[in-house]
């Protein structure tokens, strides 16, 4: 169950009214999710995705808006948020926050082909390369100063065994990023698993759920999605789909010298990162709404692969999928 606020169609077709997009012809509740309220709305001119936002700040949406325009003004296959008559984006519909966007195509890919990987790797390169250059702020709220503080919320749930790898490794992260500035940043979207993608076959119709997105590393980001998208149900990396993805990435962004010197350091902190993240979500901050929460040893077992085997070498840069711009 994802629809935490019931909509009526009238309360729809009033608030489609502020658009022109036409008039509502279904909707319809989506059930997969875990934070927000989203609705799939067909009009007589298109196909829209509604979200109302149930949880977190609403005064951090503003960026969000800033970042998808930007993001959608600069080609990337995002969806670019729709404004109003007025031109205003964010609204409030049934008391929350609300957001209306195109609906794209496609599906989320569970065991992602060469292809995806590679179109996955080619977009993300495109973006991180143009959000360099957006200039909004919003600190990422799982950086390496969030790991440090949050771990102790845990500590008193884990094995022994498990404390002191978990604080040994924040402490090495701590010692070996220490002010990582030096570090490339820009926009980032902070989540990108693949049930946040859509592809139709293997072309890529968009890059979804932005509400992660921040500004830091972007190390960082391509570190969660190579974790996500090229491993194996056993914690090891899928080389074929690791040279896919990152020959695609590095022919639109080629890693600095200190970003590959620092790659193996940097999968491990975003393993850590999801075994604590979901650790916080089991034993201290269950969701606000009965869901089922993923399994924090999943992420505890990767981190121990790339402790165990560290990171394939990085490929060389391969040609872009000659559809992208």
């Amino acid at each position: 169950m994802a629809v935490f606020t019931p909509l009526t169609e009238t309360q729809v077709e009033r608030f489609l009214e502020r658009f022109a997009i036409g008039t509502l012809t279904t909707l319809e509740g989506v059930p997969s999710g875990t934070e927000n309220s989203t609705f799939f709305v067909t009009t007589d001119q298109g196909r829209f995705v509604l979200t109302l936002f149930e949880q977190g700040e609403s005064d951090e949406l503003p960026f969000f808006v800033a970042l998808l325009d930007y993001l959608d003004e600069h080609r990337l296959p995002v969806a670019g948020p729709v404004h109003d008559r007025d031109g205003v984006a964010l609204q409030e519909l049934a008391e929350r926050p609300a957001l209306l966007f195109p609906r794209l195509p496609g599906r989320h890919p569970e065991s992602p082909t060469l292809a995806q990987c590679r179109e996955l790797g080619d977009a993300l390169g495109r973006m991180h390369k143009v959000s360099q250059r957006f200039e909004g702020q919003r600190p990422n709220p799982r950086d390496l100063h969030w790991l440090a503080s949050a771990q102790h919320k845990v500590m008193s749930y884990l094995s022994e065994a498990d404390q002191r790898l978990m604080g040994d490794e924040i402490d090495a992260y701590q010692g070996i990023f220490g002010d990582a500035s030096h570090l490339p940043q820009g926009a980032i979207h902070g989540d990108l698993f693949r049930d946040n993608t859509l592809f139709d076959g293997d072309r890529l119709g968009g890059i979804i759920d932005f509400y992660n997105g921040c500004t830091g590393d972007l190390l960082f980001d391509l570190a969660i999605v190579v974790n996500d998208w090229t491993s194996t149900a056993d914690g090891n990396f899928d080389d074929a789909r690791y040279t896919a993805l990152l020959g695609a990435y590095q022919a639109r962004r080629p890693l600095t010298e200190t970003e590959q010197s620092l790659w193996p350091v940097m999968l491990r902190m975003t393993a850590l990162r999801y075994w604590l993240s979901r650790l916080l979500v089991v034993y201290v901050d269950p969701p606000a709404h009965d869901l089922t929460p993923k399994d924090p040893s999943q992420y505890r077992h990767m981190l121990l692969k790339r402790l165990e085997h560290g990171a394939p070498p990085l490929p060389s840069a391969s040609p872009s999928p000659s559809h992208t711009l």
